[in-house]
Order: structure tokens, then C-alpha cells, then sequence
């Protein structure tokens, strides 16, 4: 009577711990402390404008309140307000400041963080990249991704920031 093959599993499981091992001694070798979350050679670590606009995304469906700057309910501003404020970076709680509290980027220029201005600079939402923003847009809403070319915001933007890091 034949017999069946071994399962592959614990093998690939050792194999799995062996290179762990290995990986975690060549760090502590380099002088670089392993962690479980840490760097992935190759890789580069996300930036803060990343960071930030996958913070806000995670509040999609929050609904819009004026004057909000938590997730019980966000205006535009408090949006961008308690976004960045996740990442230890403090800004102020309105539209007009954000934009003095930033430096100018071209259009052709935007990345994933930067904040966008319409309407005479009396809204706020963030870049979260490929032509898209989040936002908080207006009482009875809720926070939302829109693309901006298939919006009237595309054609509504008046400025294109980047937060400065203090």
C-alpha cells in the first residue's frame, strides 16, 4: 500500500522561523534594533503626508458637524486639525490659518497630505492621491473621498498646500 506525502506546512513553517532568526541577527549585527513592525529593507517608510492622509480616510462616513474636531463629528478644518494633530503635528482649526501655516505647491505637484483650498479659501480637504481628496464638506454630509475631476471641486480649487513641520 502506498503511502501519502508528508505535508509541506511544517517544513515552511521552519524554514519561516529560520529566516526570522537570521533576519533579526543580521539587524541586531548592523545595530539596529529588530522589531515586528519595522523597516522593510527596500521599502521606504511612508511619509507624513501619507501618514496623514490615510489617518483621514479611516473617518470616512464621520458625519459633518460645524465647529467638529473629532470623530463624534468634523467641519473641514477640524478634519485636517485632528488628522495631523494623530501625527504630533499642531495645527490651527481653520481654513484661513491652515493656509498661512503652509507653504505654496504647484498643482502638478500635489502629494498625498496636502491640503487643498476652495471657495476663496473657506474650505479644506486633503490630497490622498490619484486626482482624489477627503473631506468633511457641509451640514447633513459626511466625510468622503471625491475625485476631483468628476466634481466641482476640480474647477473650484484655489490652492494647493503643503504643512510644514515645525
Amino acid at each position: 500500500m502506498p503511502t501519502s506525502p508528508r505535508s509541506p506546512l511544517p517544513l515552511f513553517a521552519l524554514a519561516a522561523i529560520v529566516f526570522a532568526c537570521a533576519c533579526a541577527g543580521e539587524a541586531a549585527a548592523a545595530g539596529q534594533t529588530p522589531t515586528r513592525h519595522g523597516p522593510v529593507p527596500g521599502v521606504p517608510e511612508p511619509t507624513v503626508g501619507e501618514r496623514a492622509a490615510a489617518i483621514a480616510v479611516r473617518e470616512v462616513g464621520v458625519p459633518y458637524r460645524w465647529g467638529g474636531s473629532s470623530p463624534a463629528g468634523f467641519d473641514c478644518s477640524g478634519l485636517v486639525y485632528w488628522t495631523y494633530g494623530r501625527l504630533g503635528i499642531e495645527l490651527p482649526h481653520s481654513s484661513y490659518a491652515l493656509y498661512d501655516q503652509s507653504r505654496r505647491v504647484a498643482p502638478s505637484r500635489m502629494k498625498p497630505g496636502d491640503l487643498l483650498f476652495f471657495s476663496g479659501l473657506g474650505h479644506v480637504g486633503i490630497y490622498i492621491g490619484r486626482g482624489r481628496m477627503v473631506h468633511a464638506p457641509h451640514s447633513g454630509t459626511r466625510v468622503q473621498v471625491v475625485k476631483l475631476g468628476r466634481s466641482s471641486y476640480g474647477a473650484r480649487l484655489v490652492a494647493v498646500r503643503r504643512v510644514i513641520r515645525a
